[in-house]
């Protein structure tokens, strides 16, 4: 199936059960603590608070929403580009009920689209419901866990495998500290190449298993003192990643072959993009994705435009941040969005900048990105017209600022080298100034994150131990910096551990060494306690 035909076939499915189906609302939400809108339920909060009445009958409505998550609490900018399935801007499918149906509708219509219409192999879904912690509120699930359970056995699949729990962290959904929650379901997809894991991975940060829908079920009101009532009419609030569930069905072909890399962006919403940028830089996007963690642990792996590295790893990392950032741009600007230098307009023009820079690993130093807005409209303008109606106001936008970025960036690089230079040569270290004023990431637009690593990565490359001095003299913020020495050490470099956590102090220090124990025991799957006994026994100690 085409992404059009995806989309298209979930909104029949949800109208053949008599659901309305509403036009997604704008980008620039209503809510004054939103810098976006972020999720499909927004505009329906006046509806969940009791505040507005639904004008539908029967009171259902299904939609695909325009989202943007970049800034404030959902905040993915950062990742775009160096994964397979993060994204600035991506639209939510989802299936609302207020006041009318409840988890059994919900849940089965959720296996009826997924497993009958669209053929997801039952054997690799698995669904995950609420069972509360020490601690956390309300009580089992029961009435989810029971319907799944059903489902399942009637595919022949063990319930105690395809049915896990999860705590209020992913399978409890809360407003704010007081209003409508409720306990919710989330449905899972194993990718591995067989299929077989079990469970072992469903909420494990595993790109392996992913969950792709989420079902809501708002039935309580959490109160000032911590108690829950039940509310006197109880909705459904599903939301599904629409590039995410394309992209297990084509990059599949359609559930036959689990053996490739499952990439939102190995499918025909960003293949047009693509193709129009290999043909503006002369590049080709050769699919170059993560094969262990995220590309972003290699060192200054998102500085493209600071660094001279032109690998097809750095080509495909620009690519995929410039095709993101480029759609987050046209929906935003077609809602009224503009780049500015305050609120949702800076976040605005951070990613249209860091997408200029991306663009220089694929040679631009002329505009180019505004060249890309047509490709956008031309694709995605039969379900949102208001980017063909606002075509060329998102072009002159985009020039406009990308032409006075340009004038800015090559004095910024510049800056970047001098002072990188500075570390290498290490002058500076008892000039009575740092070396690295953080102002002038600011005056230049020099991303902060990239710079001190970039830094770090270069001064470790020069200098194995130093003094408290010596890295309190490198730059104005000298804990972010040693933040950043502390993420590039190996088991050879102690004494950056040491040196770097002599200036944190105290509890951020712990905090810190804390982190990154954890980190390593994570990646040997081992506890606390495991980590002591093994350490014991490569000291010739006893393990008890």
């Amino acid at each position: 199936m085409t992404s059009a035909q995806i989309r298209q076939s979930f909104l029949d499915f949800f109208r053949e059960k008599q659901h309305t189906i509403v036009p997604s609302s704008s980008l620039l939400p209503d809510a004054p603590n939103l810098l976006f809108t972020n999720a499909g339920m927004n505009q329906f909060v006046p509806i969940f608070l009791g505040q507005q009445k639904p004008p539908w009958k029967p009171a259902r409505v299904a939609d695909t929403q325009k989202c943007i998550r970049a800034g404030g609490k959902h905040n993915d900018l950062e990742d775009v580009g160096l994964d397979t399935y993060h994204h600035t801007f991506f639209e939510m499918l989802g299936n609302w009920s207020f006041g009318d149906y409840f988890k059994r509708e919900a849940i089965e219509w959720a296996w009826e689209l997924l497993v009958e219409r669209w053929k997801f192999p039952p054997q690799r879904l698995y669904a995950t419901v609420y069972k509360p912690g020490p601690g956390e509120p309300s009580e089992f699930d029961r009435e989810a866990h029971d319907h799944w359970a059903h489902l399942f056995r009637e595919a022949d699949l063990d319930p105690a495998v395809h049915v896990l729990n999860g705590g209020k962290a992913d399978n409890f959904w809360m407003m704010g500290d007081t209003g409508p929650c409720g306990p919710c379901s989330e449905v899972h997809v194993d990718l591995t190449p067989d299929g077989d894991t079990r469970g072992e991975l469903v909420n494990k940060g595993d790109p392996r298993c992913i969950e792709i829908w989420n079902l809501v079920f708002i039935q309580f009101n959490a109160n000032p003192d911590g108690s829950f009532t039940p509310l006197p009419q109880r909705h459904v609030d599903t939301g599904m990643g629409f590039e995410r569930v394309t992209a297990i069905i084509q990059g599949t072909n359609n559930f036959v072959d689990f053996s490739g890399t499952i990439s939102n962006y190995e499918t025909d919403i960003f293949r047009p993009i693509f193709n129009e940028l290999e043909k503006l830089s002369g590049k080709r996007y050769a699919s170059m994705l993560p094969t262990v963690g995220r590309l972003c642990e290699t060192p200054a792996a998102d500085t493209p435009a600071l660094q001279n590295q032109n690998t097809q790893e750095q080509v495909d990392i620009a690519f995929r941040v410039i095709a993101d950032h480029i759609r987050a741009l046209s929906f935003a600007i077609a809602d009224g969005i503009v780049p500015s230098n305050e609120g949702r307009g800076y976040v605005l023009r951070r990613i249209l900048r860091r997408a200029f820079s991306y663009g220089r690993t694929l040679g631009f130093h002329e505009a180019f990105f505004f060249k890309l807005v047509d490709v956008v409209a031309r694709t995605m303008g039969d379900i949102f017209p208001e980017l063909r109606a606002k075509q060329k106001k998102i072009r002159d936008t985009i020039r406009r600022e990308e032409e006075l970025f340009n004038k800015t960036l090559d004095v910024g690089i510049d800056k970047y080298n001098r002072v990188v230079g500075g570390i290498f040569a290490l002058k500076g270290f008892f000039a009575g100034e740092p070396i690295i004023q953080e102002h002038a990431l600011d005056d230049f637009w020099l991303p902060r994150k990239p710079f001190f690593r970039e830094a770090a990565r270069l001064f470790l490359q020069r200098v194995r131990s130093f003094s408290k001095q010596q890295l309190e003299f490198i730059c104005s913020d000298f804990k972010r910096f040693a933040r950043e020495l502390i993420q590039l050490r190996n088991t050879s470099q102690r004494e950056v551990i040491v040196a770097a956590a002599s200036v944190i102090s105290g509890e951020q220090a712990f905090e810190l060494a804390e982190e990154r124990r954890n980190q390593r025991r994570r990646r040997r799957g081992e506890s606390r306690a495991d980590e002591i006994s093994r350490l014991r026994l490569s000291r010739g100690g006893s393990s008890r």
